[in-house]
């Protein structure tokens, strides 16, 4: 299931991060893909605050990933620099880990992802500051797509 989504504001980012959260589970694991600056850093501020993560989230772009403990722990990557990288950190261990995974340029190592993961395209629009968003999710995670086009689309 697809659905495609306009955020106008920070706080459209931020209930888009409520209702994903309002729906985690164990060994959850969003890609996030989007230009430099487009909110994909932003959007995993919000849900993080969001499923209870109490710590300052930043950007893992120089560490490759961060480790944010709560009542299921998220686990934050930025794989842009693993691109083209014959090196992993050893990811996996955390990707099919019982946290979260939110992974920013997850196309990078899509390879070592499950076969279904929550899909977020993020894209600055060319109109105004707006961004345009595609998200897909198949499987368990049909449902949170559902609840973001209930939500944004009726």
């Amino acid at each position: 299931m697809v659905v495609n989504i306009k955020l106008d504001s920070l706080a459209d980012t931020e209930k888009l991060a409520e209702i994903i959260a309002n729906n985690v589970f164990k060994g959850m694991v969003i890609g996030l893909t989007g230009d430099l600056g487009s909110g994909k850093t932003t959007f995993t501020k919000f849900f993080a605050k969001k499923i209870g993560i109490k710590d300052t989230l930043n950007s893992p772009t120089f560490t490759i990933f961060k480790i944010y403990e709560g009542d299921l722990d998220l686990y934050h990557m930025d794989v842009y620099r693993l691109e083209n990288s014959p090196y992993d950190y050893e990811l996996d261990e955390y990707i099919f880990g019982s946290g979260i995974s939110v992974i920013e340029w997850y196309e990078y190592i899509k390879n070592m992802l499950p076969e279904t993961i929550l899909e977020i395209k993020i894209s600055v629009s060319e109109q105004d500051e707006s961004r345009d968003v595609v998200i897909k999710g198949e499987g368990r995670y049909e449902k949170i797509v559902e609840a973001i086009n209930n939500r944004y689309c009726n």
